[in-house]
This record gives C-alpha cells, structure tokens and sequence, in this order.
C-alpha cells in the first residue's frame, strides 16, 4: 500500500505535495491537527504519515502521538523547519516517529523517506498478519485437541463461551477475543486429570481430598500451557484466576483480590460455576440462587451483569435431526456418542462445520447413534 497522508497549517503547501508527489504515491491531505485526524479516520489507514510540527490547535508532537494511538502501524514522519535537539527528543518519545526531516527538503530526499517508511510499513504489517495467523493457528490446534482428548471439558468451554461473552457485552468490554479464547481454553488443564475424575467433576459428583488437589492445579496447568504463545500473557493470566474468588480466597494461593483480579478471570469464575451447577441438574432458576448464596465468591458487578443474562426467558423447542442435517451454530441438546457408548460431543457444545466434517468422518468407520437431538433456540428478552 502507497496511501500516504500529510498533514500541515498551510494550504500552498500541502497543494505543493499533490504536486510533487501525486505520480508516487496515493496523496491525501489535512491542514491541521485535527483535520489530518479526521483524514486518517475516513480515508485510513495510510502506509505512511508525515506532519508539520508548527500547527495552531494541535502541534505535531500531539497530533503524531494521536496517530499512534490510533493507527499503531502507520509510519509517523516529521518534516519542520524549527529543528533542535529537544523537540527531536520529544518526537521521538511522544510520537515514536520514523524519520525527522528538516525544512527545506529536496523532494527526492523526502520521497526517499516516505518509501523507506512504506517497507516499514509492509513490514510490521505483515510481521502482524503472520503473528496473528499463527496465534489463531496455536488455538486452533489447543482446542481440536482438548474436543479430542476431553469432549466433556470442550463441551463445558463451549457453552461458558457463549455466556461469558454474552456478559462481555453488557460489562462494555474490549478485546473480546481474549476472554472468548480464555473460555475455550479455559478446561484445557484438565487433560492432567484421570477420567473417572473427569466423569465425577462433570456429572458435579464429591471429589476425595486427593482428587479435588488435583482438580485445583488445572488452572495453573492450563497457564503455562499457553503462557509462551505470544499475544496469550492476558489470556494465560484469566485462565489462572478463574477460581479466584473476588475476596481473595481460592485458586491459585495469593494476595491478589478484587480488581487486582484479571476481569477475564472473574467473568469465567461466574460462568464456570453455573455451568457446574447447570450439569450437576439444576434448573437455571435453582443455580441462580444458589450462587446468591455466595456473597464474597463473584465481582457484583461482574455478577449483576451475569443476572441479566442468565435471567432472560428462553423459549426452546428440542428437535431430532439425521447427521447429514446438522448445520453450523445449533446446540447439542445432548451427548453425541458413537455406537459403543464412547463419548464423543457433549451436550450445549455449539456445532461448526469442522466439527460436522470430523463426526461424517467418524461415523465412515463406526457407526454413530442418530438422530441427533439440537436445541432450537429463541431468546425473549
């Protein structure tokens, strides 16, 4: 991409970049700070952007700091005529620029620059799109292996997603995508479990002493499991906390409390618990009330939030369908098991294509119980 955006006071100035540099690059302009920021948000993103520094309203230090605030990957250059050394210093802290120009600039000089600053560009770009492909990949690849080795810890991560995020939405939370990795990979510690561990934790049974030590040292396990996949620090650190209480006790053993607490983490201690609750037979009603009970154990309002949402009336209808008729984002109204009894889905997972491809896979080499039962939702408010 050659879209580059400069940004001065005087008009015959940014009419001379045209000018200049129109057969070059993908000229825009913006006379002033607060015009150029106006610019870069209709007409963005830019490859590169390069800015006066003496502007009334809004200097170039400010309105480059500005720019990186809001577009972190685009190349932020300086072109003045008032050079010394501080204001080089503060432009380079502030506006974390690229090159700092001097006036007057031969054309070629700064041409030079803004190429210079558009391979920059391309590189933290792309350094960006191959990050995030291989942490999209890293998760995919966690959770195809927890449904594998786990279906029940899947099964649970599928549905406190759908009610985590749910509560994400009324809490007004950011990067969303973080607590929704954090839920699916939130079970992904108990592949240290046993299964008749697992069978007992899942149907909500008592735990002896010796396995409920065990149980506690999943959300740990889960953390360093995936606390070296870069961008997943936050991630790992909501995973760890969420059996943390709000007051400070429970999981792991540590002075943090309240809001030191990752708010990924109290959201999932909230969801977590209700689906155990959910699993265990209780009726949605008997669970909410029951987690009344534990004044101390929940955010309130990390907990207000979840009331509303788990308060919502549902109409439901379950409907029996043919492996052939699953489509993407139903929800399994009950266990999938192959012919044997071996589980393979559990129920309240949400159904995706993939999902659909490895079970018509499965059931080309053993047979699978149909029909299948799918929940048909329609939510009231």
């Amino acid at each position: 991409m050659n879209k580059v955006l400069f940004v001065d006071d005087e008009a015959n100035v940014l009419e001379a970049y045209k000018r200049q540099f129109r057969k070059l690059f993908q000229v825009s302009v913006g006379q002033g700070g607060v015009e150029g920021l106006r610019v870069l948000t209709e007409e963005g993103p830019f490859a590169v952007v390069v800015s006066d520094l003496k502007m009334p309203e809004m200097n170039g230090i400010a309105f480059l700091s500005r720019v990186r605030e809001t577009a972190p990957d685009t190349i932020r250059m300086m072109l003045t005529g008032y050079a010394d050394l501080q204001t080089a210093i503060e432009a380079v802290n502030e506006g974390n620029i690229f090159r700092f120009l001097t006036k007057p600039c031969p054309a070629d000089k700064l041409a030079a620059s803004i190429q210079a600053g558009i391979r920059q560009y391309g590189l933290v770009t792309a350094e960006r799109e191959l990050l995030e492909k291989t942490l999209r990949g890293s998760i995919k690849v966690l959770t195809e292996i927890l449904s594998l080795v786990n279906p029940e810890a899947f099964g649970r991560s599928s549905r406190i997603k759908r009610v985590a995020l749910q509560i994400a939405e009324k809490l007004g939370m950011v990067d969303t995508w973080k607590l929704e990795t954090a839920a699916m990979l939130s079970q992904i510690g108990c592949v240290i479990l046993p299964e008749h561990v697992l069978k007992k934790i899942y149907a909500g049974s008592q735990l002896s002493d010796e396995e409920s030590q065990l149980y506690d040292m999943h959300p740990s396990v889960g953390h360093d499991l995936i606390e070296n996949i870069p961008r997943m620090k936050d991630v790992a650190g909501m995973i760890a906390y969420q059996e943390k209480n709000f007051d400070g006790t429970g999981i792991p053993r540590d002075a943090v409390k309240g809001e030191e607490i990752p708010l990924g983490a109290r959201v999932l201690r909230v969801v977590v618990d209700f689906d155990v609750l959910e699993s265990a037979g209780l009726s949605r009603h008997e669970a909410l009330l029951k987690l009344r009970k534990n004044t101390g154990r929940y955010d309130p309002q990390v907990f207000a939030a979840f009331e509303t949402v788990a308060g919502k009336k549902e109409g439901t209808r379950i409907v029996a369908l043919r492996l052939n008729e699953l489509k993407s984002s139903m929800v399994l109204a009950e266990d999938i098991r192959a012919a044997g009894g071996g589980l393979l889905v559990s129920k309240g997972q949400e159904i995706t294509w993939p999902l659909i491809a490895r079970l018509k896979n499965f059931s080309r080499a053993r047979q699978i119980k149909e029909p299948i039962k799918v929940i048909e939702k329609k939510v009231e408010s």
